[in-house]
C-alpha cells in the first residue's frame, strides 16, 4: 500500500508540474501521469478499479465545496445566465450527440446518458485554466463560469436519478423502482429541514474545542458521512456532499471548512485524474485510433458550435462566443463519473463507458491545444478582420472611474484598493488587458472616448472621473465629451506636455497634473541637496501654485 502511495505522489510531483509549465493543464498532466503508471503502460500498479473506487472521494469533496461556494443570494443575481445559458449549452449539446448515440445502436435511455455526459465539460480544469490566463473577470470568463454552474448544479440529479433507472437483469422486469425513488426523496427533504441546524449545531460544538485537526475531522465526517447515507438509499454519493455543502453555504463556517478540506480535496481529485488516465485500454486506441479520435473532434465541435451559437444570441460579440466555445468545448470529469455509474448499473456496455471514456479524454488532451490555436490564429485572424469587441460592463457605479490603466492609471488603482474605495477600469489596449488580468486586477477592455461605454460604467452617479491616458487628441476627446454630456462630474486629469495642459485648462478641467513635471522638481530639490543650495528651491517651489502643476 505505501509502495502505492509513493508511485502515486512520485507520478505526480514529477508529470503535473512539467505540463503545468508547458501551459498543458494539471488535469491533463494527472491523466498522462496515470497512463504511464497503469497497467497498460509502465505497469507499476495494477489495481485501477480499487483505486478509481477510493479517488471518487475528490469528485465527492469537489462537490461538496461547490455546494459551499453556492450561496442563494449569488444564485439568485446570476439566475438568468446560470440557467438561460447553461440550461441551453446543456440541451442542445446532449440531443444532438444523443441522437448520434441512437443511431449507433445504444438503447434512449442509453444515448440520453451518454449525451448529458458529453454535454459536461470539465469544472476543475476550465475555472483553473482561465484563473491561470486572468480570464475570470472576462465576459466569456463569466459566462463560462455560469454554464459551469449550472452543469455542477444539473449533474447532481442526474447522478441521483441513473442508480433509480438501472436496467441490469434483475429489474429488467419491474422496472423503475418508484417507491425507492419517493423514499430517496423524503430522506433528501427531511436532510434538507432538518441538516442546516443540525450541521451547524455540530461544528459550533467542535470549534468550542479550539483543536484544528477535531474541526477537519469533523468537516471529513459530515462529507463522507452523507456520502455513504445517500449510497446506502442507492444514490449517487456525489449528491449527499453536494447537499452538505449546501447546508453549510451560509454559515459562518463556510471558508473555515473550505479552507481546511480545499488540500484534501487537490490530493483526492488529483488521484481520481490518474486514476482515470489508469483506467485507459492503449491497446483500444491502437485498434480504434482513428474512430475515437473521430469522436472526440466530433465532440468538439459540435460543443463549439452549440457554446459559438447561444453566445452569439446572448449578445455576445464574435470574439466572445468563439472564447466561450473554445473554453468549453471539451469534455469533463463527471462524465467520468456519470459513464462509470451507468456501466455499473448496465445501462450502457462495460465496452460502451471504455470507448466514451477514452473520447472524453482525447478531448481532455485537446483543450490544452484549443487553447494555443484560439491565441495564436484565430485572435490574431479575428484582430485584422473583425472590429473590436469591447467587454459589457455589468457592475454598479463606483466611486471612480479610471480612464488608461497603464502605468500612471495603475499607481493610482493601487492606492484606491489600498483604501477598500471601488473604481472601474478602462483601457483601450487588449495587450495591456490581457497583461494586467494576470495580475488579478478587474478591467474592462473598452475605448473611454466612445458615449454608450460611459454610460455603461454610470459616470452618471460617478464621484470622480480619472483621466490617465497618454494620447492628447483621444483625452481632449473624453474631457470634451464629459463636459458635455456629464458637466457635473469632477475630472482628474493627466497631461501628457504643456500643450495638452493648455488644452484640458480650456475645458475646465479641475485637477491637472503634467507627466514629468512633479518629478522633475523633485530631482531638482535632490540636485541642490546635493550642493548643498536647499535655499535656492523656495522660488521653484512657488512657482508650481496656481492651478494645478503646468
Amino acid at each position: 500500500m505505501l509502495g502505492q502511495i509513493a508511485i502515486f505522489l512520485a507520478a505526480a510531483v514529477l508529470i503535473v508540474p512539467l505540463f503545468k509549465r508547458l501551459g498543458l493543464g494539471t488535469v491533463l498532466g494527472y491523466l498522462i501521469a496515470g497512463m504511464l503508471i497503469g497497467p497498460w503502460g509502465l505497469g507499476l500498479v495494477r489495481d485501477v478499479e480499487d483505486t478509481l473506487h477510493f479517488s471518487e472521494l475528490g469528485v465527492v469533496l469537489l462537490l461538496f465545496i461547490i455546494g459551499l461556494e453556492l450561496q442563494p443570494s449569488r444564485l439568485w443575481v446570476l439566475r438568468r445566465t446560470v440557467f438561460g445559458l447553461g440550461s441551453a449549452q446543456l440541451l442542445l449539446s446532449a440531443l444532438p450527440i444523443a441522437l448520434l448515440a441512437a443511431a449507433m445502436g445504444q438503447r434512449w435511455l442509453a444515448a440520453v446518458v451518454i449525451g448529458v455526459g458529453a454535454g459536461l465539460s470539465s469544472t476543475a480544469f476550465v475555472l483553473q485554466t482561465l484563473a491561470e490566463r486572468g480570464e475570470l473577470t472576462t465576459r466569456h470568463g463569466r459566462e463560462a463560469f455560469a454554464v459551469l454552474l449550472f452543469q455542477d448544479l444539473a449533474v447532481i440529479p442526474v447522478l441521483a436519478i441513473v442508480p433509480l433507472l438501472a436496467v441490469g437483469p434483475e429489474l429488467s422486469e419491474q422496472g423503475v423502482d418508484w417507491v425507492g425513488i419517493m423514499r430517496a426523496l423524503a430522506v433528501i427533504v427531511a436532510l434538507v429541514v432538518v441538516g442546516r441546524e443540525l450541521l451547524r449545531r455540530v461544528f459550533r460544538a467542535v470549534a468550542r474545542f479550539g483543536t484544528r485537526e477535531i474541526f477537519t475531522a469533523a468537516a471529513l465526517l459530515v462529507v463522507i458521512g452523507t456520502a455513504l447515507l445517500m449510497r446506502a438509499l442507492g444514490l449517487s454519493m456525489s449528491l449527499g456532499a453536494f447537499l452538505a455543502g449546501v447546508l453549510l453555504a451560509d454559515s459562518e463556517f463556510r471558508h473555515e471548512i473550505e479552507a481546511e478540506l480545499e488540500p484534501f480535496k487537490g490530493l483526492l481529485l488529483g488521484l481520481f485524474f490518474i486514476a482515470v488516465g489508469m483506467s485507459v485500454t492503449l491497446g483500444l486506441v491502437e485498434e480504434q485510433g482513428l474512430l475515437l479520435i473521430g469522436l472526440a473532434s466530433a465532440l468538439i465541435l459540435v460543443k463549439f458550435a452549440v457554446l459559438y451559437l447561444i453566445g452569439r444570441l446572448a449578445g455576445c460579440g464574435g470574439g466572445t462566443a468563439r472564447n466561450l466555445g473554445i473554453a468549453l468545448a471539451a469534455g469533463g470529469e463527471f462524465a467520468f463519473v456519470l459513464f462509470g455509474l451507468a456501466r455499473d448499473y448496465h445501462i450502457v456496455a462495460a465496452e460502451t463507458a471504455e470507448t466514451l471514456v477514452m473520447v472524453i479524454t482525447l478531448s481532455m488532451m485537446a483543450a490544452p491545444v484549443l487553447f494555443l490555436i484560439n491565441d495564436k490564429l484565430l485572435k490574431p485572424w479575428a484582430a485584422r478582420h473583425e472590429e473590436p469587441e469591447y467587454d459589457r460592463i455589468d457592475e454598479p457605479a463606483n466611486p471612480v472611474i479610471i480612464a488608461g490603466f497603464g502605468r500612471f492609471g495603475q499607481i493610482i488603482a493601487r492606492i484606491l484598493r489600498m483604501r477598500g474605495i471601488a473604481f472601474t477600469a478602462l483601457e483601450i489596449s487588449q495587450p495591456q488587458v490581457d497583461f494586467v488580468r494576470r495580475f488579478g486586477s478587474k478591467i474592462y477592455y473598452g475605448d473611454a472616448s466612445r458615449l454608450e461605454l460611459l454610460r455603461a460604467a454610470k459616470v452618471e452617479n460617478t464621484k470622480l472621473f480619472v483621466l490617465a491616458i497618454d494620447d492628447v487628441e483621444t483625452s481632449v476627446k473624453i474631457a470634451s465629451m464629459l463636459r458635455k454630456h456629464f458637466p457635473r462630474v469632477p475630472i482628474y486629469a493627466r497631461a501628457r506636455n504643456r500643450f495638452h495642459c493648455h488644452k484640458l485648462m480650456d475645458l475646465d478641467v479641475e485637477v491637472l497634473y503634467r507627466d514629468t513635471y512633479l518629478s522633475s522638481l523633485e530631482m531638482a530639490r535632490e540636485v541642490l541637496c546635493g550642493l548643498a543650495h536647499l535655499s535656492q528651491l523656495t522660488p521653484i517651489i512657488a512657482v508650481s501654485s496656481g492651478h494645478g502643476p503646468l
